[in-house]
């Protein structure tokens, strides 16, 4: 079974620990138990995804999405939208420079990331952990 849920939060850097407890409160939901390691990667990525969009997002955008689904072999995959548009900023080498971790630990910890132009619309950073065993 797939289960996907999705919201909106405002762009704040307080909606960063909100994202990161609904997702665990979701996955939670659907038997990701607390000290799995698929559950741990994942809110580690949504922190840093989010944080990302509250970093570095348009300034005229209000909110920003996050999605987390939990897919049937236990795996988790996680998007963070925004208006802007995919450019440097999302680039590890600029990340690194500025903070010396952020996207480089969704490099390292992601089974798979990247990022998906929504057009005019935007852009989707997401990120897949597999769950081991």
């Amino acid at each position: 079974m797939v289960r996907r849920n999705s919201f909106r939060l405002p762009r704040h850097p307080a909606s960063v620990g909100l994202a990161r407890r609904r997702v665990r409160d979701h996955l939670a939901d659907w038997g990701h138990a607390p000290g799995d390691l698929a559950l741990d990667a994942a809110l580690l990525l949504v922190s840093e995804l989010a944080t990302n969009v509250v970093r570095h997002g348009p300034h005229h955008e209000q909110e920003f999405e996050v999605a987390v689904t939990a897919l049937a072999d236990g795996s988790c995959f996680i998007e963070v939208s925004d208006e802007g548009r995919t450019g440097p900023r999302l680039r590890v080498a600029d990340d690194l420079a500025e903070t010396g971790r952020g996207l480089h630990l969704v490099e390292h910890i992601a089974a798979a990331w990247g990022v998906w132009s929504r057009g005019r619309h935007g852009k989707t950073a997401w990120a897949l952990v597999v769950r081991d065993g």
